[in-house]
């Protein structure tokens, strides 16, 4: 788990240097603009076809995946309910507010840790798959239409269509469950471009911390408090309540519904912001405190639970 930790830290610094010396060019934003692009449209989408397609059916359909659908659905309605009704935040800065509260970073902190501390790296599939085929197209259609103003019935039905990440994730399912078998020689290019998604996420997300400061004055500190209290303590909260006592579950199962659900919030929510430029900060800053954060509680839920 702490190895897991350690390898993302030195990825973001290697990142954070980079922005820092400007080995890119002198312009960071619009090199920050450019790499996440690069990855919504390119990098992100080929890893999550070949994740979701090499995946077992039997491990993406499971009551892991009713679990964490439940502690997501709840961290996000408490957030959205708090940043609309109380705070009144606008529709695309909740909507990324809320995502910080549940998208949980699944893939290049996730599956180290099922690796090596679950003993089981497809216990993390079900989390993808929710994320990817149900959190994801929500989340970005909504941002879609909210940015853009626009909010016909055609530009609602067709927001999933357009979007890389979407289709590559509905198209590895479909290659996952219809057990469909994809040449070496064919998935390779796409395995390749996908193994660049996670260290250039990492890397720009250094870069981003350069010249910032952490829930600096003026910005939307408490909905950076809120989401990151949300997402360390009432989502690995949830699913233990939910997984033990609504659905049975005891073992190293339970404890991997709660260690997944206490995972720090997903890089992937910052390049949303970034892609439509809402909430970047509360993003980065959530990210940041959660992926500091979740090491101290992963290793109490690994106390308290085994």
């Amino acid at each position: 788990m702490l190895e897991g930790f350690a390898i993302i830290g030195v990825v973001i610094l290697i990142g954070y240097l980079v922005g820092r010396f400007h080995l890119l060019g002198p312009n960071p934003a619009i090199i920050q603009h450019v790499l996440s692009r690069l990855v919504f449209f390119v990098l992100s989408p080929c890893l999550l076809f070949t994740v979701l397609a090499e995946a077992d059916v039997r491990d993406l359909f499971s009551r892991v995946l009713a679990v964490s659908a439940i502690s997501a659905i709840a961290s996000m309605a408490l957030f959205l309910v708090i940043a609309i009704v109380v705070w009144k935040r606008t529709v695309p800065d909740a909507v990324v507010g809320a995502a910080s509260s549940s998208y949980v970073n699944a893939n290049n902190i996730g599956i180290p840790v099922a690796v090596y501390v679950l003993g089981n790296p497809a216990l993390s599939a079900p989390v993808l798959l929710l994320q990817l085929v149900v959190l994801a197209p929500i989340i970005l259609t909504v941002l879609d239409i909210s940015t853009s103003g626009r909010a016909s019935i055609g530009r609602i039905l067709l927001g999933p269509v357009r979007n890389p990440l979407i289709i590559a994730s509905l198209l590895g399912v479909i290659v996952s469950l219809t057990r469909l078998t994809i040449p070496p020689p064919v998935i390779a290019p796409f395995a390749l471009i996908g193994a660049a998604s996670v260290p250039v996420v990492l890397m720009a997300f250094g870069m981003s911390l350069h010249g910032s400061k952490l829930l600096e004055a003026g910005t939307d500190r408490k909905d950076v408090i809120l989401a990151s209290a949300i997402k360390l303590l009432l989502m690995p909260a949830v699913a233990w309540f939910v997984g033990g006592f609504v659905f049975g579950l005891t073992g190293t199962t339970l404890f991997g519904c709660v260690v997944l659900a206490a995972l720090p919030t997903a890089q992937n929510v910052l390049n949303y912001a970034q892609r439509y430029e809402r909430g970047v900060t509360l993003a980065r800053d959530t990210v940041l405190i959660t992926t500091v954060g979740a090491v101290p509680v992963l290793v109490a839920a690994a106390a308290l639970l085994r």
